[in-house]
């Protein structure tokens, strides 16, 4: 049966209202950098993210786990201060990540950043 974070974890992910939730620890795949991220970054990233999701769902991390990746997350300032309706993107510096079941094994996020790299030559150098 397939996991689906957005049925399962609906406190964390959809709150009903503003509260404060005791969260675990989480795995997450992430880049951190300075720019505009709306490029290339963010689409490796999801490229490792189903990479992850497909060697998964085929039995690479031991028994076949099949899971609705999760949602693109980031924290992040400025480098000049701009904001809001004047935000200069090119001086963003940031987080961005998505978050891993936690039965990913650490060396299949390493082959899938591996293979990333390879279909996407040079972005996640």
């Amino acid at each position: 049966m397939k996991y689906e974070w957005r049925k399962q974890e609906k406190l964390t992910y959809f709150p009903k209202e503003v509260e404060i939730l005791n969260i675990p620890e989480r795995h997450f795949i992430v880049l951190e950098g300075q720019g505009n991220p709306n490029s290339q970054k963010i689409e490796a990233l999801f490229t490792v993210a189903y990479t992850i999701r497909m060697q998964m769902k085929n039995g690479g991390g031991g028994a076949p786990f099949e899971y609705t990746v999760y949602p693109l997350e980031g924290v992040w300032t400025t480098s000049d201060g701009s904001k809001d309706d004047n935000l200069n993107k090119d001086a963003l510096v940031f987080k961005i990540m998505i978050r891993q079941p936690d039965n990913v094994p650490a060396s299949l996020i390493y082959e899938a950043i591996a293979s990333a790299a390879q279909k996407k030559l040079g972005i996640l150098t």
